[in-house]
């Protein structure tokens, strides 16, 4: 699967969530990076070439730092000038059909705030609505969004958990079973490189893959049983 990542971000240099996530990105996988800001701030869109890397690709995501409910401005502007007629909707506007679409937002609140009688009143699923409404109107598959919130105050431990989401989002098909994502950990586990870890981690390595298949094993058993009582 080809992944392309239009990232929308005026100041992402400066950005210690952005940076953290442009880092993660895996290179065992066929992933392009667009930066508008870096492509865009002084001259106009390349609309030919934006839609040439579009087509090329089968999922597409946003990522971009939430401001005011929605985007970054050239974003906006970004799909103003590529989502065109005959492009993306319209009688010949299949280029993006069946494509995967999802967004990346980094949001500077807290996730509780993101719901009804919450500070912000209203949920992330609602306040992207129009990004769900362009996928739907130019034929793409609307993903689940990956929000990450108040990335400043993580502690070493859940953005460590924040890398292999965010990689497992990025290079994983959309299937969520459980079944899926352990076959996503056991492929990343078998293209690591011993030698570049510590004494014992082989065994510690074995560790992990025994405790994964010990957990299929639990989960087999867990669904006879609920077939049994159906």
């Amino acid at each position: 699967m080809k992944t392309l990542i239009i990232i929308s971000h005026p100041e992402i240099k400066e950005s210690s969530s952005q940076q953290y996530l442009l880092h993660s990105i895996p290179s065992d996988h066929e992933i392009t990076i667009r930066h508008l800001e870096e492509q865009y701030s002084n001259k106009p869109i390349d609309v030919s070439e934006e839609q040439k890397i579009l087509a090329a690709h089968d999922r597409i995501i946003f990522q971009f730092p939430l401001y005011w409910y929605s985007s970054p401005a050239l974003l906006k502007q970004w799909q103003d000038e590529v989502l065109t007629d005959d492009f993306a909707y319209g009688k010949k506007g299949n280029q993006l059909k069946d494509k995967e679409f999802a967004l990346v937002l980094l949001v500077g609140a807290a996730k509780t705030d993101y719901q009804a009688g919450g500070k912000e009143l209203y949920s992330i699923d609602e306040l992207t609505k129009p990004f769900q409404a362009m996928a739907h109107k130019t034929g793409m598959i609307f993903l689940k969004t990956f929000s990450i919130h108040q990335f400043v105050y993580m502690t070493e431990e859940e953005k460590m958990t924040l890398l292999i989401d965010y990689q497992l989002f990025l290079t994983n098909d959309a299937d969520p079973s459980f079944l899926s994502r352990e076959k996503w950990v056991l492929n990343q586990l078998e293209k690591t490189d011993l030698s570049s870890l510590g004494i014992g981690s082989e065994e510690k390595l074995q560790h992990v893959v025994e405790m994964i298949e010990e957990n299929r094993e639990t989960m087999d058993d867990l669904k006879l049983l609920l077939d049994d009582m159906n």
